[in-house]
């Protein structure tokens, strides 16, 4: 009998709570703002954990006074535990975390799994607190967008709602993570919507207070770091700031094509090996650490000192050619953690370093080396991030000093077009690409408001297949009246083919082969879905093609249309044998 009672208790509860559920959704822009709340809250719980977990194991790591050996010991054998971790469990929480959640947003329908929400926050921490030098911030973008994925879904957000839940995930995570909530709101807009005018700036805004709020109540209101205040000793200064961006926009630029360039080595080894490849990234820290200790974790003390000149220029240029090189290995070998933490310590660094010589040898004339280094941190962020906003706000916020705004401005603004001029592609982008994902650029993204190669694409089905002869391809351009067609292998796209090469070909007598064998490497010529009308049309024409195949974002590789520039020309109401047709 009591059985009894307690399983009809138990669907009543069950019904209850199906039927909450279903009211919920009914009044889904209701229970939007209730749930960013919710989202802002359990995200700043996390980091706040996140932050005395890693905080409190790299303290039983490295007690004071441990001897030399721990240095070495402790970043492999720490590299080597969450390198086999995350191959066997959580493979989606390798990296920084950003653009792993850009790549959630655009391509996988905003959807983050509680594995690897678990996965990056665990292996990280592990990583963190074992002394490699990589940040936390970025693997806290990833879990707060996790979480905002995770709680969408439990309570069955439309798809759009929980795209736009991404960012406030985002926001919630920074806020708490740097103690910075206005430049959390910004990097959410700038960085992963690429949108400063984002309609989802009001649930962003909201996320980044509530976050900060239970920051303030956990650990106080702690800035992250103690700054002296600077002012703006005499105007030749400006131009020292001016060549601090520029000396920032070099080393930013060397920091990223370094790291993609070891990434992208590691990447080419079977796949099996990386369980083990974290070991080796361990290994060179500790190796390092052994005779240079402050190369152990991502370094926030010392950035401390530089601000508040206490570190003597000889050490902390060393620190900048030594840190880059062991992110720039830690990162590359697959280790999990950010790249926002050691992009401000390189940035303190250089600029303690510039900062102490001008001082040396004007006086009368420079602030003290402290000012350079606060500088110097904005500008290396924007040129290795690509948020120079983002950066001159975080700064701002961090030292809530304005007499350093204008220094600031103009280092970013040198870093970033320096920079940008010697590395094209943003990393966040770089990284993604290097996965075979293609993440939306800015003008893409600003292009979503027209018609989309979705909707003028024709079947995958009509693509050349790849096992016929040359002899039948031929035929089946002259059929469809096109110069170029894209080849595929059911829906695995395998090249462009063009009509001129096909009447070569069989000139040269090799009718019975195979095209597939003809074939050269697939160029990197294609469109997505979710492309604008107009970017095709510029593709098409910078191509000079007429068809361009359209490929899945999560795969390069994967066929899902052919376009046409009859399509696209059609779609606008134009023929191309006449005028433009209207109506009316």
């Amino acid at each position: 009998m009591a059985a009894a009672e307690s399983w009809a208790s138990s669907r009543r509860l069950v019904s209850g709570v199906t039927e909450w559920l279903g009211s919920l959704r009914r009044r889904e822009d209701q229970i939007f703002l209730v749930l960013t709340l919710v989202v802002g809250a359990l995200v700043g719980l996390v980091t706040v954990s996140f932050i005395v977990l890693t905080e409190n194991l790299g303290a039983r790591m490295y007690p004071p006074g441990c001897p030399a050996w721990r240095r070495v010991v402790v970043p492999l054998f720490g590299s080597l535990l969450a390198g086999i971790l995350l191959y066997l469990f959580f493979p989606e929480a390798r990296g920084s975390g950003v653009p792993q959640t850009k790549a959630a947003l655009y391509v996988h329908g905003g959807v983050i799994s509680l594995r690897t929400v678990l996965g990056k926050f665990f292996c990280t921490s592990v990583t963190l607190a074992s002394g490699i030098p990589l940040g936390r911030e970025g693997p806290s973008v990833q879990v707060g967008a996790g979480i905002a994925s995770l709680l969408g879904r439990r309570v069955g957000l439309s798809k759009e709602h929980l795209k736009q839940l991404f960012p406030a995930g985002v926001s919630a995570a920074i806020a708490a993570a740097f103690n910075t909530p206005l430049a959390a709101v910004l990097f959410s807009l700038e960085e992963i919507m690429g949108n400063l005018h984002a309609p989802v700036l009001g649930s962003v805004v909201l996320s980044a207070t509530t976050s900060w709020l239970v920051l303030r109540l956990l650990l106080g209101n702690e800035p992250l770091f103690h700054v002296p205040e600077y002012t703006l000793v005499h105007p030749v200064e400006f131009a020292l700031y001016g060549l601090l961006g520029l000396i920032g926009g070099l080393v930013s630029a060397a920091f990223v094509r370094l790291l993609l360039w070891i990434r992208a080595r590691f990447l080419r080894f079977p796949v099996r090996t990386r369980a083990f490849q974290p070991g080796i990234g361990g290994l060179a820290v500790g190796l390092v650490a052994w005779f240079v200790p402050e190369v152990l974790g991502v370094g926030y003390t010392y950035v401390g000192g530089a601000l508040n000149n206490q570190m003597s220029p000889w050490v902390m240029g060393s620190l900048v050619v030594l840190k880059l090189l062991l992110v720039c290995i830690a990162y590359g070998t697959g280790n999990a953690g950010g790249i926002f933490g050691p992009s401000l310590f390189l940035g303190a660094m250089l600029g303690g370093t510039l900062g102490s010589v001008a001082h040396l040898l004007f006086p009368g004339y420079t602030a003290t080396p402290g000012a350079y280094a606060l500088v110097g941190m904005g500008a290396v962020f924007a040129g290795i991030v690509r948020a120079p906003m983002t950066s001159v706000l975080m700064i701002f916020e961090v030292t809530r000093d304005y007499a350093i705004i204008v220094p600031l401005m103009i280092s970013n603004l040198v870093a970033y077009i320096v920079s940008m001029r010697l590395q094209r592609v943003p990393i966040y982008e770089a990284l993604a690409k290097q996965d075979g994902i293609h993440l939306p650029t800015p003008e893409t993204r600003a292009d979503q408001e027209g018609m989309l190669a979705r909707d003028v694409m024709g079947a995958p089905g009509d693509a050349i297949p790849a096992d016929i002869t040359v002899p039948e391809a031929a035929a089946r351009c002259r059929e469809a009246s096109r110069e170029n067609w894209p080849v595929a292998r059911g829906n695995e796209l395998v090249g462009m083919v063009s009509l001129s090469q096909l009447t070569r070909w069989v000139s040269e007598g090799r009718q019975a082969a195979a095209l597939s064998d003809l074939l050269e490497p697939c160029p990197d010529l294609h469109v997505h879905p979710d492309h604008d009308l107009v970017v095709a049309l510029k593709k098409l024409g910078q191509s000079g093609l007429d068809t361009l195949p359209v490929v899945s974002r999560g795969n390069p590789r994967q066929l899902e249309g052919i376009i046409t520039l009859e399509a696209v020309l059609r779609a606008y109401g134009i023929d191309r044998t006449g005028p433009r047709t209207t109506s009316g």
